[in-house]
């Protein structure tokens, strides 16, 4: 990652920032304006990478130069970029706790220039690992006891997406990946059965099987639907004792509620049923719902790519410069001034958005806790696969926290989120003092 991952008009502004000696420090906010149809919560995903990208934010000089070359910087506008490094403060969300509509996920506290610069990266990173670890939850909710795994890999949009994907599903309780580099870069169980061409390329079915189980004894979980389920299924347990058989098509009720029967016959009562093609929580919860004995889900494309809600109204915005609260009031995305927190306690009661320096009410918690300061991170660092267990232990107990309500797939309810009277207070008088500016208001 660079520092040129980011937008041309940040990098304008920017330099535009430090030719004015405009370096007082600024907060950014970053949040959600409103939650997709049918979420009744967000997963917060994506901080380790935001961190990351931070501890090594700052131009190499064949960057700057490309700055001069090609997008017109003179040697005044890339000489104040050069050695900018990132050296302000975040306070975040953790990784696998619950948020809702109009609540920060993180505020960037630094010098103007250097919060300006990191918008575009710190959006990427949150907005599609939220996006897709609230979808990749609402599977977990939905497959009840069964097992879910992460098949997306070869339809995410590119290998890191792939990667990340991956990592949010993890932090939501999937039990494993498919895709390996995933699995080897976040310390993740990686799984894997066979493809169709697989089998195809040996004379007949019961061949390719008994190559498999020959060649992966302990893990024989063999594909049974390229030709004839039912049939694949009883050729599979005829030339081995398979860990499991996988479905990949067709009506995956009966034919998993066959296969039960014909494992159970042979004296195969724990052979694992795995089951994919085309999943998402709406039809995991039907076949959970009607009794389909699956052991394993595989989701991929609906997960990986969050189908039903690919993006979200996520923002980053100025909150307060040179310690002035600062708002916009343009329609439909008018923001709230000043550094926030959230405090949350019973959630019947809902959430308060408030002001970072606000006393925590009596029976509620702060949930954005401080990250980094001057640049460098707090606390002490966890390895990959560790970050990706603590945020899940966190997921779980919010998702105890949650009211049935709002985990609902259809027409949820998410909890309340109010203000703070000294927030809505700040807010009135930051509105009246820029609307009293506006012409004829004088």
């Amino acid at each position: 990652m660079t520092a040129l991952c980011t937008d041309l008009y940040e990098i304008r502004m920017a330099v535009s920032y430090l030719r004015r000696a405009m370096t007082d420090q600024a907060t950014f906010s970053l949040f959600v304006r409103r939650l997709p149809v049918d979420r009744g919560y967000l997963v917060a995903t994506g901080l380790a990478d935001c961190l990351d990208f931070l501890d090594r934010f700052g131009f190499t000089e064949d960057e700057l130069a490309y700055l001069g070359r090609e997008v017109g910087l003179d040697r005044s506008a890339t000489t104040a970029l050069r050695g900018l490094r990132f050296t302000g403060d975040v306070r975040a969300v953790p990784e696998g706790r619950v948020v809702f509509a109009g609540e920060p996920v993180l505020e960037v506290t630094a010098p103007i220039a250097e919060a300006q610069l990191v918008e575009t990266a710190l959006l990427n990173f949150v907005t599609f690992q939220t996006a897709v670890a609230s979808k990749a939850a609402r599977c977990r909710v939905a497959a009840g006891t069964a097992a879910l795994v992460d098949f997306a890999a070869r339809r995410t949009h590119g290998l890191e997406a792939a990667a990340a994907v991956a990592r949010a599903s993890a932090v939501v309780g999937f039990e494993g990946t498919s895709y390996v580099e995933a699995a080897r870069r976040y310390g993740l169980t990686v799984t894997g059965t066979m493809a169709h061409s697989y089998v195809e390329a040996f004379p007949d079915e019961r061949a390719a099987f008994r190559a498999f189980a020959d060649d992966f004894p302990d893990d024989a979980v063999l594909l049974v639907d390229t030709y004839d389920t039912e049939t694949g299924v009883r050729h599979a347990v005829d030339v081995t004792r398979p860990v499991g058989v996988r479905l990949d098509s067709g009506d995956l009720l009966a034919l998993s509620r066959r296969a039960r029967e014909v494992l159970d016959a042979t004296g195969l009562p724990r052979a694992r049923i795995v089951a994919g093609g085309g999943l998402d929580e709406y039809r995991i919860a039907e076949l959970v719902a009607r009794g389909a004995p699956i052991d394993v889900f595989g989701v991929g494309t609906r997960m990986g790519v969050s189908a039903d809600a690919p993006s979200l109204d996520s923002a980053y915005k100025l909150v307060e410069y040179g310690g002035r609260p600062v708002m916009k009031l343009s329609a439909g995305k008018v923001t709230a001034p000043g550094r926030k927190q959230v405090f949350r306690g019973d959630p019947r009661d809902g959430d308060l958005l408030g002001l970072h320096d606000e006393a925590v009410p009596p029976g509620r918690e702060p949930l954005l806790v401080p990250v980094m300061a001057g640049g460098a991170r707090l606390g002490p660092r966890r390895s990959a696969h560790q970050s990706v267990l603590d945020a899940r232990s966190r997921f779980h107990a919010d998702l105890e926290w949650l009211p049935a309500a709002a985990c609902r797939l259809a027409r949820p309810e998410p909890v309340t989120v109010r203000t703070t009277d000294r927030l809505a207070t700040l807010t009135d008088e930051v509105r009246t003092s820029l609307r009293d500016q506006l012409p004829g208001r004088s």
